[in-house]
């Protein structure tokens, strides 16, 4: 019996116990809510704070790789359009070569409208310390014949060597084996042009007259001697005139009216 009532005393104790604390639990929550509250915050906030930072976070990176891509085809696109133009460029200018072409054979045809001609253009240059050769596209089945004057639009360019079916071979006035029968236009006295070593734009103008008067920026042109230049084709102008102890030796430097290195276009005279 004693155990039975000490164990309902405790139970009684117990239960007033547990009631207290919840009395005082109960004052403490609203006497302290809103500090509780402020703790949470505390607490809750920067929790919160940081899940949305890192939900931007992996959202704007999964923009930024999606940004990257759309890059990469863009670039891809520009690079092709890029080609498309670069094609297009080179046509064009392939285009605009062949009107070129075209333009110097009318102006040149026009020119020498007395001469019966056969257009070319050079294909190879046999440029050596010795020679100063070139290879046109015209041969014997166009009618290219050796010993047949070659001029451009702006004057003597040469004369035939060789040829074959297709192509003919063109010493050109600056080799040194050529000599052409020229004259100066002004005074018409006649002299000699042969080509000169290592010099693609200057010839050399020897067998001077004692008498004839020279002067810088004279034309000099064919004489129409020696049976392969045809008469009047310019050949250059007068540089440099350079006297000797002995009149007899003195010679002129003559500028070619052609521009070798930069020759493409040439008729040659039937």
């Amino acid at each position: 019996m004693n155990f039975i009532n000490k164990n309902k005393k405790s139970s009684i104790i117990g239960i007033l116990i547990t009631i207290i604390i919840l009395i005082i639990l109960v004052i403490v929550t609203n006497n302290n809510s809103m500090h509780m509250e402020g703790i949470a915050g505390k607490i809750v906030m920067p929790i919160q704070n940081g899940l949305t930072y890192l939900k931007n976070k992996i959202t704007g990176n999964n923009e930024f790789f999606i940004d990257i891509k759309n890059l990469r085809t863009e670039n891809e696109e520009l690079k092709q359009n890029n080609k498309e133009l670069e094609q297009q460029l080179r046509e064009l200018e392939i285009i605009k070569a062949e009107n070129e072409m075209l333009k110097e054979y009318t102006n040149l045809t026009e020119k020498y409208s007395e001469y019966k001609t056969i257009p070319a253009y050079i294909i190879n240059r046999d440029i050596s310390n010795l020679s100063e050769n070139i290879v046109i596209n015209v041969g014997s089945n166009d009618g290219v014949e050796p010993n047949m004057c070659v001029i451009s639009e702006k004057g003597l360019v040469g004369y035939v060597v060789s040829s074959t079916e297709n192509t003919a071979k063109v010493q050109t006035i600056i080799d040194t084996s050529t000599n052409v029968s020229s004259i100066i236009t002004t005074t018409r006295d006649s002299i000699v042009c042969k080509g000169i070593l290592d010099s693609d734009t200057t010839i050399k103008a020897t067998y001077i007259p004692i008498d004839a008067t020279l002067a810088i920026g004279d034309t000099v042109e064919t004489s129409g001697m020696g049976g392969i230049y045809p008469r009047g084709i310019t050949i250059g102008t007068i540089k440099e005139i350079v006297n000797t102890k002995n009149i007899a030796d003195r010679y002129a430097i003559v500028e070619t009216a052609v521009d070798f290195a930069k020759l493409e276009t040439v008729l040659v005279i039937k």
